[in-house]
């Protein structure tokens, strides 16, 4: 390891420390920070993943000087230093704070001096010419893995006359001995140590390329036709289809048909001429699809299919598409489709290996929701699952091939991995570890270059009111995503981007305490009208979505019904005997049998559906007990039910997510997520009037292009988690490992 002394300079992430100089620099501009900060940063990195204590810091930044108030000097000392690297203390990506006793820098550290003042020894694969710093990167928090002992050969008991097997025990015992040595190579080689992250290099700094919107389906797709990057830009607060060069980064909107202005990327031909195409004119799964030049220009339909993810197939001339659990191949010559696989779950980002032999996809599970990549290579053959890597790293998903097929590079979680060889012998490694998100990775079409997008950690929960407009929410919300609070507004529950629940007071956050087991991931809970109990949808890891009652003071969740079907957004009636639920739309888990909206009375857990709802989704249960809003599964009308009158009329059409009703029932407020501004509306009940409350116009911060309705205060101030939905783009050399 070099010790700091050593060292020129420490990276991490997007930053570097400039020792010599005693400057920050943050992908190439250098960043203010005075020289006491500076010191405390110094100090931190020096030691990632370690207590670094106060006394420590006291005493290697500020010495013997006792004149000085020095809680307050290191308090802001830090707070300078989280403010330059743009870190929290509620949600740390760098430094962690460690009550009473100091601080831990948590981010992986590579410690950097020029080759003049060291001898340098090239990692393998690498010449010594082609090495130019020498560098040790130190992942803050390393786990060490050992396999076990693969086995060793037992002694004979009994002893029989050698010679007369030794022509037999001869060749046999070569083999044993060659397949033993096989072995040991091969774990030797698949646990070789692990030579870390890779340096990344930010290719564009100012390109808003859009993430899409946040949902398990949205896998966003990358292309290159080997001069250019072909993704989604925001321009206007709406994706375009765009060209990034990858020499200087400019970025070139691509003419399209007016139908296809908010159309998704799903491949690139071979040759890198044509693009493949899906539309986007609603949120349905499946969509048209069309084929345009690389450049712009007119759009070709493919046949009559819809889809919701399709790829070019080896030959050129015919498209793989997947709709719903089916794989089929469509000729663009004639439009005669044919079956190519039935699978278990929806497939994504489907790749076919460079010499058109093996076909490798992202399976989505329609239930669990939960991703991983499956491979096949012939139609109708039976496809295997080629990684299965949820319980340790993340859900994979995302994978293309090197252009000589020698690698796999795939998304793990927030990273990404590079997976080598087949079966037995193949090896998988990590190549990012953070600060940022890193998606989509895209292989050079020559060389060994990926380029991927990298997005920044989620912005904390933020709060709106006429006078102020958007600013942070209650400290300890900053995590929540979606808030609900008692009637009698002394209570507020939430769930956290960790899928679990909470509830404090809602003056001060006090009396906090986790509702739920570590084992359910939480979608969203709702109060009870006497504040006792909250109604949880909920779900155990890889099974379905369930309605849960847990007590206000916790204790084990009760299920509601048994059944083997998702069950979502349970509301409660206005004397609190009944709920009211509904099922998921596709694009949270593709449900085969009726989509209506249902009430169970608890007394004796029967249910019924309520008349005329096939085709709803997303129920609320006004406070007063006399209305039941719901959503068209296509989140393009609002539906309102009179449970008096048992009947339904529309209230509003407009695009519509995640509805809220006012504490009076006089008003139900709503996403129109997909109208420009993405804004907040107030539909007045019963007469259906619409009034703008916010939009993104109100965020001071460029960075935020999309934002998630999460709730409304009892003075009917809005509760919302911005999203930053856009990133830059990002390469690095897999030579280089």
């Amino acid at each position: 390891m070099l010790m700091i002394e050593q060292t020129d300079r420490i990276s991490f992430g997007l930053f570097e420390l400039d020792l010599a100089a005693g400057e920050l620099w943050r992908a190439g501009h250098k960043v203010r920070l005075a020289s006491q900060p500076f010191k405390v940063l110094t100090t931190l990195v020096a030691k990632p993943g370690e207590v670094v204590t106060r006394e420590e810091l006291q005493a290697k930044v500020w010495g013997d000087n006792v004149n000085i108030d020095f809680e307050r000097a290191l308090a802001g000392a830090v707070n300078k230093v989280r403010e330059a690297l743009g870190d929290s203390a509620e949600n740390p990506r760098f430094i962690q704070t460690l009550t009473k006793r100091g601080y831990r820098f948590i981010a992986p550290v590579t410690f950097v001096r020029s080759p003049q003042k060291t001898a340098v020894v090239a990692p393998p694969g690498e010449s010594e010419a082609e090495t130019h710093e020498a560098a040790y990167t130190h992942p803050a928090v390393a786990e060490h893995r050992t396999d076990p002992f693969v086995g060793e050969v037992a002694s004979s008991r009994s002893k029989p006359d050698r010679r007369r097997f030794l022509p037999l025990l001869l060749p046999i015992g070569l083999a044993a001995l060659a397949f033993g040595l096989a072995l040991v190579v091969v774990w030797f080689w698949k646990l070789r140590p692990d030579p870390g992250p890779l340096e990344i290099d930010q290719l564009t700094h100012t390109v808003a390329i859009s993430a899409g919107p946040p949902n398990r389906e949205n896998l966003l797709n990358l292309a290159t036709d080997g001069n250019r990057i072909l993704t989604s830009v925001m321009e206007g607060g709406r994706p375009r289809l765009s060209a990034i060069s990858i020499g200087t980064g400019e970025v070139q909107n691509l003419p399209l048909p007016q139908e296809l202005a908010s159309s998704v990327l799903t491949d690139i031909s071979r040759d890198g001429t044509r693009l493949l195409l899906k539309s986007h004119s609603s949120s349905a799964s499946e969509q048209a699809l069309w084929v345009v030049p690389s450049s712009g220009g007119s759009a070709l339909r493919v046949g009559g299919v819809l889809a919701h993810d399709a790829a070019w197939m080896p030959d050129g001339a015919s498209i793989l598409y997947a709709n719903g659990n089916d794989l089929a191949v469509i000729r663009l010559d004639d439009g005669v489709s044919t079956p190519f696989a039935k699978l278990n779950g929806r497939a994504f980002w489907m790749r076919w290996s460079p010499d058109g032999k093996v076909l490798r996809y992202t399976l989505q599970d329609p239930v669990s929701h939960n991703s991983g990549i499956w491979e096949m290579q012939s139609a109708g053959e039976t496809p295997r699952r080629l990684l299965g890597l949820q319980e340790e790293q993340g859900a994979a998903c995302c994978g293309s091939w090197t252009s000589d097929g020698s690698a796999y590079i795939l998304q793990v979680g927030d990273n990404l991995w590079q997976l080598k060889g087949h079966g037995f012998t193949s090896s998988l490694s990590q190549l990012t570890n953070g600060p940022l998100r890193y998606l989509s990775p895209v292989t050079a079409r020559i060389g060994s270059r990926i380029y991927f997008i990298g997005l920044d950690r989620p912005f904390g929960m933020q709060q709106f009111d006429a006078r102020q407009g958007f600013h942070p929410a209650p400290a300890f919300l900053a995590n929540a995503s979606r808030v609900d609070y008692s009637r009698d507004g002394v209570w507020v529950a939430w769930t956290d981007n960790d899928q679990k629940l909470w509830r404090a007071r809602a003056a001060d956050g006090s009396d906090k305490v986790q509702l739920t087991p570590r084992y359910l991931e939480v979608f969203m809970a709702h109060w009870s009208p006497d504040s006792s109990r909250l109604a949880v949808m909920a779900r155990e890891p890889g099974k379905v979505w369930r309605t849960y009652l847990v007590n206000a003071d916790g204790g084990t969740p009760q299920p509601v019904l048994n059944e083997n079907r998702n069950a979502a957004d349970p509301g409660w009636s206005a004397d609190g005997q009944s709920l009211v639920f509904g099922r998921e739309p596709d694009l949270m888990g593709k449900e085969s049998g009726s989509h209506a909206i249902q009430i169970v009375h608890l007394a004796n857990m029967q249910t019924e559906m309520l008349p005329d709802s096939e085709g709803m989704f997303s129920p609320r249960w006004s406070p007063d007990g006399r209305w039941i809003v719901a959503l068209s599964l296509n989140q393009q009308s609002v539906m309102i039910y009179d449970v008096a009158a048992r009947r339904w009329k529309e209230l509003a059409r407009t695009s519509a997510a995640d509805p809220i009703w006012s504490a009076d029932s006089k008003a139900v407020y709503i996403h129109a997520f997909l109208a420009e501004k993405q804004p907040i509306l107030k539909i007045d009940v019963p007469d259906g009037g619409m009034h703008v409350i916010a939009d993104l116009n109100g965020f001071r911060d460029p960075a935020i292009v999309s934002y998630f309705f999460g709730g409304v205060t009892p003075a009917n101030e809005l509760l919302v988690q911005p999203k930053n939905g856009t990133g830059d783009l990002y390469t690095l050399d897999l030579k280089t490992r």
